[in-house]
């Protein structure tokens, strides 16, 4: 495990201690419920003003979860995997080795009180990082998450054209801090998501940077992640 200062610009010591961003990067794979503890914990501690806030970048073993508007009949292979019931948005989500998952404990009280810009902020965050590499994402409504076009694949039976999903957003809030957060597909098996309905959409796919054709590592992504964090959300006083 190794940890990280992130970046900021404090004129003052006090605002620095105020600014500051954990960064802790786990090495493996990082059991569900032990993360969930971990995130409940230290978004108490943020709140309490006890913790810096902090981005823990880690990989989750073969799982899927089920957020509050899931729906049954979205799990498609309910005993392949072991299944997380989570209190974070969203519908039936993917988890496993291949996959930057980047769980996000921010405090709202100082970023500002304002849900959909955070949302927006994370989505912004993801198409920073993978514009890096020279993939463009796109947001859509109706579509939760971080979309590509797939231009080299037939079109939709509506015409439209084809697009996957390379990253996933589901958060929640407690006392306006944030904790679950983004999950990003750099070389999953694919096929594990058959399980599912992602985010109860049938009608796209789900691709990652590989599968883009990209020889992308996870500390390419890390990397990539750090530095347009600063880029996307910047100081907050």
């Amino acid at each position: 495990m190794s940890l990280a200062q992130g970046y900021h610009h404090p004129p003052t010591p006090r605002q620095a201690r105020r600014r500051m961003v954990e960064w802790k990067i786990t090495d493996g794979l990082t059991g569900y419920a032990e993360a969930v503890a971990f995130m409940e914990a230290r978004a108490a501690e943020i709140a309490a003003g006890t913790a810096e806030e902090c981005i823990w970048l880690l990989e989750h073993p073969p799982l899927y979860t089920a957020g509050t508007s899931a729906r049954r009949e979205d799990l498609t292979d309910p005993d392949r995997f072991p299944v997380f019931e989570s209190k974070r948005g969203g519908q039936y989500t993917y988890h496993g080795p291949g996959q930057r998952v980047i769980y996000v404990m921010l405090d709202l009280n100082r970023r500002g009180r304002d849900v959909r810009r955070f949302v927006q902020l994370l989505e912004n965050w993801v198409i920073a990082a993978l514009a890096e590499f020279n993939v463009t994402g796109h947001i859509r409504d109706g579509r939760v998450g971080v979309w590509v076009e797939r231009p080299e694949k037939p079109r939709t039976v509506t015409g439209a054209m084809a697009e996957d999903k390379i990253a996933a957003i589901g958060i929640r809030l407690r006392k306006w801090v944030s904790f679950h957060g983004i999950s990003i597909n750099v070389d999953p098996e694919l096929e594990h998501f058959t399980g599912i309905v992602p985010c109860g959409i049938t009608e796209y796919g789900v691709t990652s940077l590989v599968d883009l054709g990209l020889p992308v590592t996870m500390d390419d992504l890390d990397v990539a992640l750090r530095r347009s964090f600063e880029q996307v959300f910047g100081d907050t006083d």
